[in-house]
């Protein structure tokens, strides 16, 4: 169960309408998930400094379970995801911030109970 926070300072506006749709049919086939089963919040216009410069940046937070513990597994996550925000969002890669966080199934409540159980 895949979480992505996306946040940006380029203005909501100024982001495709189906940017947040396409985010999750990229990290689905990325991380090798099930589309159902990943979550997406994208906020524009956030107040963001990258490198010391306010010029158009995105910082990304992807957590999950089993697929973001390992050095190997995010430097292949992070090239496809440099990938896509850098078509999408037309950003040179030094204007993209990735933070990986591995959970576990106890970290993730769900229909009343966590993921342990489910």
């Amino acid at each position: 169960m895949p979480f992505l926070d996306l946040d940006t300072n380029i203005p909501q506006q100024d982001i495709a309408e189906d940017f947040t749709e396409k985010l999750c049919s990229a990290a689905a086939s990325i991380l090798s998930k099930p589309k159902e089963r990943v979550n997406v919040t994208v906020r524009g216009g956030a107040s963001l400094i990258i490198g010391g410069s306010p010029s158009p940046c995105v910082r990304l937070i992807i957590s999950s379970i089993g697929v973001v513990g390992t050095a190997e597994q995010n430097k292949e996550h992070s090239s496809k995801f440099f990938e896509f925000l850098t078509k999408e969002l037309g950003l040179t890669p030094d204007r993209i911030l990735l933070r990986f966080h591995p959970l576990e199934p106890w970290q993730i409540g769900k229909n009343g109970t966590v993921m342990t159980y489910l």
